[in-house]
């Protein structure tokens, strides 16, 4: 269902909002469902020397730190291919470096302590490593804080996953992400580097209204921390990859290991956490997954509600304009809040299997009581008077009288089922605890 024209006139005034307290030249910006562009809006200019001809969805920005999601993608698919472990040190894939103990995992939650950049002054002389510099250049680099201690951002980190994919992969690091994510996801518009239709880099002083251009130059080898520039068509594409995987480019439980949190990097307030390459926020009450990313001339962020499958984009050509993540947040809670996702349809079932039918209904654990129920023909378990939002647990047969549990409260753990000499049910135990019937105390039971 398309939005309202209450909906997006809202969103046009939010955008506005942003590009006039942004002093942003030309901003581009978009909400999208499950990947499909919903609503998308230009305002500006994109080239101050076209004054008059405003971005839109197919406009260019350099995406920068948001390549960085691309790459912990195709890591976590070397992953499940069997050609890396997350636990694998640098060394390990890149023999001769120092730094001993840095693990990938380390690495793609910024939870190494390596230092932010790679070594020399890049951003005073705008000149990036090549790929024998990078590694040269990680030996040199300092480890500034114990790893897993607290959350420190590094682009040196990803610069050097972005080498062991190369190594593994046999190709360049562009490359395997072009061959593994944007040719079967059809992004057509995120390249290295520009190409068409793009928006150029600028700088607005604070104490005047004329900006200044940024210069362009190449990430070289931290394009897997920043080389990417892509359009609100292609983020909004990606976004739907995020809250829905496709099995082709990653499996959908790998993409929810990836938005596990690792780690806070907001420690005061606990709003936002790093997973695997993804930066998870908090913003009313609801969980958000993205990235941000800032490069001389363009600061942009793409965040999505997986639950409601809503994606806002928001691309800026200036070097300081609003908080990209906080903007891109407020467009997509607008839009779920003016556009709720309905629910599917309760539909009847046809049939409860006769294993399942002795374990329905109330059991107890501890004293606290729980409902094991059939929903479309899985065993499910919820805690008595939890809030219905809270997801269910649900339970796959393993073999008779034995369950793993497959998603929600326990993940990973089993539950076996308990017979009396009659062989009817007495009692299961479920991540070893018992649970009967009736309440009872610890060690009634026995």
């Amino acid at each position: 269902m398309a939005f309202t024209d209450e909906t997006r006139r809202a969103l046009d005034h939010l955008a506005l909002d942003k590009q006039r307290e942004g002093r942003v030249p030309g901003l581009a910006a978009g909400v999208a469902r499950k990947g499909s562009l919903e609503w998308s809006t230009g305002i500006g200019a994109a080239d101050l020397d076209a004054p008059d001809v405003a971005p839109d969805e197919d406009t260019q920005y350099a995406v920068a730190s948001n390549s960085k999601t691309f790459t912990a993608v195709v890591v976590m698919a070397l992953r499940d291919e069997g050609r890396l472990d997350l636990d694998d040190t640098v060394d390990q894939h890149l023999p001769g470096t120092t730094h001993e103990r840095v693990t990938l995992r380390q690495l793609l939650s910024h939870t190494s302590g390596m230092q932010r950049e790679p070594v020399g002054d890049v951003w005073d002389v705008m000149q990036m490593p090549d790929r024998e510099e990078l590694v040269r250049g990680w030996s040199e680099a300092q480890r500034v804080g114990r790893p897993h201690t607290t959350w420190h951002y590094s682009n040196l980190a990803y610069g050097i996953l972005g080498e062991v994919i190369t190594r593994l992969d046999g190709r360049s690091w562009f490359e395997s992400v072009e061959a593994r994510i944007l040719r079967p996801l059809e992004m057509r518009r995120t390249t290295l580097g520009h190409t068409g239709k793009r928006a150029k880099g600028y700088y607005v002083p604070p104490f005047s209204d004329v900006p200044l251009p940024e210069p362009d130059f190449p990430a070289e080898a931290l394009d897997a921390a920043g080389g990417l520039a892509s359009t609100v068509a292609d983020m909004s594409r990606w976004g739907g990859f995020v809250a829905d995987p496709v099995e082709e480019v990653l499996s959908p439980d790998t993409l929810e290991e990836m938005c596990q949190p690792q780690i806070m990097s907001d420690e005061r307030g606990w709003t936002v956490a790093w997973g695997l390459g993804w930066q998870l926020m908090r913003h009313e009450g609801r969980t958000w997954v993205g990235h941000t990313g800032g490069w001389p001339g363009s600061v942009t962020g793409c965040f999505t509600d997986r639950e409601s499958a809503t994606t806002a984009t928001i691309l800026m050509n200036n070097s300081a304009p609003v908080s990209p993540a906080l903007a891109a947040a407020e467009l997509g809670t607008l839009t779920i809040e003016r556009e709720p996702v309905a629910p599917e349809p309760w539909r009847p079932g046809t049939a409860v299997s006769p294993e399942h039918a002795e374990l329905l209904g109330y059991w107890y654990s501890e004293g606290a009581g729980f409902v094991l129920s059939v929903r479309e023909g899985r065993l499910e378990a919820r805690v008595v008077g939890a809030p219905k939002e809270m997801p269910p647990s649900v339970f796959e047969r393993v073999e008779e009288d034995l369950y793993r549990t497959v998603s929600g409260r326990e993940r990973g753990e089993m539950l076996r089922v308990r017979r009396g000499e009659d062989g009817r049910v007495s009692a299961f135990n479920w991540a070893t605890y018992i649970f009967t019937r009736e309440p009872m105390a610890f060690g009634q039971w026995l």
